[in-house]
């Protein structure tokens, strides 16, 4: 066997270099250098990725409102594909909160359902954005605003252009009120989508404090019960009232499919109906009128107009059973004061026999202003008028509601923390 020298390589590894066809040296070995996150590649110009995305949030939260509206005008004689596109239009600017200024007076009731539909577009306006600008996961709070802000001034143009195009035929709308109103409106939506995706929101629960970072928790959970609880309420009443109801949709006489339109938007407002639901198990209760009221302790109310979803509303104040309601809203703080416990005991693990009281009723009263935040700003969105005079007030009291969540929720969850603190046996040592 011939000694491995340069004059004599070993075959086994392969073919030598000067074997090789035309003596041509072996192709390095190329590997591929991997892609960098954000590459300048796959980017596109903020204001094309802004305007694009806006518009395509604004085009899936149109379509469902011109469909509903359609069929509640198709029976129409004198209706026009012009007038129905312009009338949903008109209704698209109510549901981001922009009045309508009609003959009958000032128009503002936002279907919540339509307002919760375009906020969860925008949202995913805000994650588009920011990832076509390459700020996905960067921790960056000035990327994000950016991604927002582009957001919002893309859309605050379609909604000055849309109040231009209701004005032309139809109710006015001040282009610089559906302006501003879209343009905070998508910012803040977008903003919630573009801290998530950047993962800004990673960096500010990392530096909030624990106590607030569990009383925030504690005070949406508490939040959202007392919704699901008003919303239970609301359903029932309603089911309960079902003869009524029907009896006004028939009285429209608009045909199927124009009573199926009159329905879904009766449905467009229930989200409206489970916030004055809970409004009313809280105590503030609400108004279908001016000098009107509708609470557990008082229900004065006048001449209301046919509308099915005023169908479930209560004859009088409650008495018997029904007094069980007032219970609703402190239960719902237990509850949620006995989660947290709950929780908190998990995270603290077998180590450690008991949390201190202060880990403890710290967050549980921090959740009650988050949750009379959260209940209020809902409150404030479920009114609006339906005219003038009489039906220029319709809705709960914003503060009110508010100031009562934030109590009532604060007591709850601070009964139910502690009680399940002094309940739970000690884990052995």
């Amino acid at each position: 066997m011939s000694p491995v020298t340069p004059d004599h390589p070993s075959r086994a590894g392969g073919v030598r270099a000067d074997d090789r066809p035309g003596g041509r040296a072996a192709p390095a070995r190329r590997v591929p250098a991997p892609r960098a996150s954000g590459s300048p590649r796959g980017r596109a110009p903020l204001p094309v990725a802004a305007g694009v995305a806006a518009g395509w949030a604004a085009v899936t939260s149109y379509l469902p409102v011109a469909i509903v509206l359609g069929l509640v005008q198709l029976g129409a004689d004198s209706t026009t594909l012009t007038g129905t596109l312009r009338t949903a239009l008109a209704g698209w600017l109510v549901g981001h909160g922009v009045p309508l200024h009609t003959e009958s007076g000032p128009f503002g009731l936002a279907p919540l359902a339509l307002t919760v539909l375009a906020l969860w577009r925008l949202t995913r306006a805000g994650v588009h954005v920011s990832r076509a600008i390459g700020a996905r996961g960067v921790r960056s709070p000035r990327r994000a605003l950016l991604a927002a802000g582009a957001v919002g001034l893309a859309y605050a143009l379609l909604g000055a252009l849309a109040a231009l195009l209701v004005g032309t035929g139809g109710p006015e709308v001040s282009p610089v009120r559906a302006a501003a109103t879209f343009a905070l409106v998508g910012t803040l939506a977008a903003l919630v989508g573009a801290i998530r995706i950047t993962a800004v929101t990673d960096l500010l629960v990392d530096r909030m404090p624990v106590p607030l970072r569990d009383g925030v928790r504690t005070g949406l959970v508490a939040g959202l019960l007392l919704l699901g609880a008003g919303a239970g309420a609301a359903g029932l009443a309603v089911a309960t009232g079902g003869g009524d109801a029907a009896d006004m949709i028939g009285a429209y006489r608009t045909g199927v499919a124009g009573q199926a339109g009159i329905t879904l938007v009766s449905m467009a407002y229930a989200p409206n109906a489970a916030v004055w639901s809970t409004s009313y198990l809280l105590g503030p209760g609400f108004a279908v009128g001016t000098d009107t009221a509708v609470r557990t302790s008082e229900v004065s109310v006048g001449a209301l107009p046919a509308v099915p979803l005023l169908a479930g509303l209560p004859r009088g104040p409650v008495d018997g059973f029904g007094t069980l309601l007032l219970a609703v809203p402190v239960l719902v703080g237990m509850v949620a004061g006995w989660l947290l416990a709950r929780r908190l005991a998990r995270l603290a693990g077998p180590e450690r026999a008991r949390q201190r009281w202060a880990e403890l009723l710290a967050p549980a009263a921090l959740a009650g202003p988050v949750a009379g935040v959260l209940l209020g700003v809902a409150a404030a969105v479920s009114g609006g008028p339906l005219g003038a005079g009489r039906l220029a007030q319709v809705g709960p009291v914003a503060w009110q509601v508010g100031a009562v969540a934030a109590g009532v929720v604060a007591v709850g969850a601070l009964l139910g923390a502690a009680a399940t603190r002094v309940l739970t046996r000690a884990p052995a040592q």
